[in-house]
């Protein structure tokens, strides 16, 4: 099923963008694990609509309701179904788009395959309100990696041509302010400088009527070797399944990514060392995984966004129903960016890849037992 992730941890996404709720149902994560109900709040605030000055103006709370699987604050085994329900629609901006498909949207491929049935009100299943559930799953599995002493941040990579300091692919950042303020933060960079020049790129685009778009890049550190499979079972092959699942994203890259194509060997290869009684690299352009399987190296990767299609200028399409050429201008309310906001569920999707993958390799996730 197309809206169903995952083997040992399965999460099914459900809903649209203007139906009365979204949600997700995750099955899997063993009974006595502690959710934190106030923190995964906090996080979903990170990726919710009209938070910042870039957002949307589509204001949402974005408060998720745990309807079973949570039981004195803990896992209890069922499976955990959790909702948050639309209150801020305007589905009559739409109206014009089941005949003018909008270009760079799924509208038209949807048309086709759905035959007129799909619901396009705010891009019904293929919207980015889907990954507000994607979130409530990731959020309760980034409790589970802390836990375990495993961290999965994100930062702004890059707006359009603007450039955020790297993370360090060896994970020193992980020990600095700038790290620890990534996982509070709207705007999420390791650069402040290069904060408001990102700023001043949406800006100007906001008001030319048009859009950016980026890159994000994530780090998850604390990950121990030997996690994953070979061939088509691998953890990066997991990572980008479930990320190619977030609306927008066109390019993923691991450790060096397309720039080791212009290398030799002698210089991307990572040399092995003896350090603190344990194997590991002394460079990190593998970003964490060879064969699939996690090296105990930080994994890195980065998910690069493209300009939000909706745009305030005038654009070519076509009437359906007439077949012939027609204009659209689209209304409703957008990000010039959406990059900011996607912070948080990239990193929700490598948490759910995570520990999925922890589950098929035998990792315990258990609490102490009672």
């Amino acid at each position: 099923m197309s809206s169903t992730y995952g083997q040992m941890l399965k999460i099914a996404i459900f809903g649209q963008s203007h139906a009365p709720a979204i949600g997700v149902t995750m099955d899997g994560l063993p009974a006595g694990l502690p959710v934190d109900e106030a923190a995964l709040g906090r996080f979903l605030a990170r990726r919710a609509p009209g938070n910042g000055a870039f957002a949307t103006k589509r204001k949402e709370p974005d408060v998720p309701e745990l309807l079973c699987g949570i039981a004195d604050g803990h896992t209890c085994g069922a499976p955990i179904t959790a909702i948050i329900r639309n209150t801020n629609q305007h589905s009559k901006d739409y109206s014009e788009l089941r005949d003018k498909p909008r270009p760079s949207h799924a509208d038209y491929p949807a048309q086709v395959k759905y035959g007129g049935w799909q619901d396009v009100a705010g891009g019904g299943h293929f919207s980015g309100r889907l990954t507000a559930p994607l979130c409530i799953a990731g959020g309760i599995c980034l409790q589970v990696l802390e836990r375990l002493g495993i961290t999965v941040r994100a930062h702004i990579a890059s707006v359009g041509p603007v450039q955020d300091r790297p993370f360090d692919p060896m994970g020193a950042d992980a020990d600095t302010p700038e790290f620890a303020a990534l996982a509070d933060s709207t705007f999420p960079v390791l650069d402040a400088q290069a904060e408001q020049q990102m700023r001043d790129c949406i800006e100007a685009a906001r008001l030319d009527a048009d859009s950016v778009g980026g890159t994000v890049e994530c780090i998850v550190a604390g990950l121990p070797a030997g996690v994953g499979e070979p061939m088509f079972d691998g953890l990066e092959n997991r990572i980008a399944s479930i990320v190619f699942g977030i609306p927008a994203v066109k390019g993923l890259e691991f450790g060096s990514g397309f720039a080791c194509a212009g290398m030799r060997g002698s210089a991307h290869n990572d040399a092995y060392t003896m350090r603190n009684d344990r194997v590991e690299t002394l460079t990190n352009r593998h970003g964490g995984i060879l064969g699939g399987i996690s090296t105990g190296m930080p994994v890195v990767f980065r998910a690069a966004f493209k300009p939000t299609p909706s745009i305030g200028q005038a654009q070519q399409t076509v009437s359906l129903s007439r077949q012939e050429n027609a204009e659209l201008t689209i209304v409703g309310r957008h990000d010039p960016c959406i990059v900011p906001r996607a912070v948080p569920v990239v990193e929700a999707a490598a948490a759910v890849a995570v520990v999925d993958a922890l589950l098929c390799s035998g990792v315990s996730l258990q609490p102490d037992v009672k």
